[in-house]
């Protein structure tokens, strides 16, 4: 799948071409609206609404009448009337920024499922690390035969580590894929959310600090 991310800021930018790439989907990116519609050969638009030429809803239209592209509108307009204006004008999804990297990947595979579409990226998958079973997909863990009641950003956590069990996770990666790719609160969010997995999980074995670096899964010893 290829995406087009119009985007006039170049670090926001930057940040989604290059996460969007982790995520094993290519992706250009264009500054403009008049980019955006001369841009073609993409599978699905993330668009923003603050562009320096033109409005963002503008282009959302004019991109719509031009094709039937799957669009997911990014802005920092949170107002409902912004919300349904852009989704009667043909947007299939709206995120409000902050956003977390994560949620932003669950919505294009989301709109890319409702609308028929078969993105070359893996669907999420099942991870398992000992007892730990984690659905990405329906969004739910188990311990053994014991299902786990989490929070979305405890889910998003715990999906993100056991992704890659054993391996150590910088908190700076970990806010910034979790949370948000310009994440500027408090670093102890991180913490008090660890403390919760742990607890949770039943054994606070699970995830281990390593100091002066971050955090790693695994199984108990």
């Amino acid at each position: 799948m290829r995406i087009l991310v119009v985007e006039d800021d170049d670090a926001i930018a930057t940040s989604l071409v290059d996460g969007l790439g982790d995520a094993g989907y290519a992706a250009d990116a264009v500054a403009t609206g008049i980019e955006a519609l001369a841009a073609t050969g993409h599978d699905l638009v993330l668009l923003d609404l603050g562009l320096p030429d033109m409005d963002g809803h503008d282009v959302c239209r004019a991109l719509r009448a031009a094709s039937d592209v799957p669009i997911i509108v990014l802005t920092a307009r949170s107002d409902e009337l912004d919300r349904v204006l852009g989704l009667e004008l043909g947007a299939d999804d709206y995120v409000v920024k902050p956003f977390g990297f994560r949620e932003l990947v669950a919505r294009i595979r989301a709109v890319s499922r409702r609308r028929g579409a078969r993105p070359d990226a893996p669907d999420p998958t099942t991870s398992v690390v000992g007892r730990l079973r984690v659905d990405d997909r329906a969004r739910r863990a188990w311990v053994g035969p014991d299902e786990i009641t989490l929070t979305a950003r405890e889910f998003d956590l715990l999906a993100y580590l056991a992704a890659e069990p054993g391996a150590v996770h910088r908190r700076t990666d970990i806010l910034q894929d979790v949370w948000d790719p310009h994440w500027y609160g408090p670093t102890k969010t991180l913490d008090a959310h660890v403390a919760s997995l742990r607890r949770k999980l039943g054994d606070p074995r699970w995830i281990e600090a390593v100091r002066g670096v971050g955090f790693r899964l695994e199984p108990p010893a």
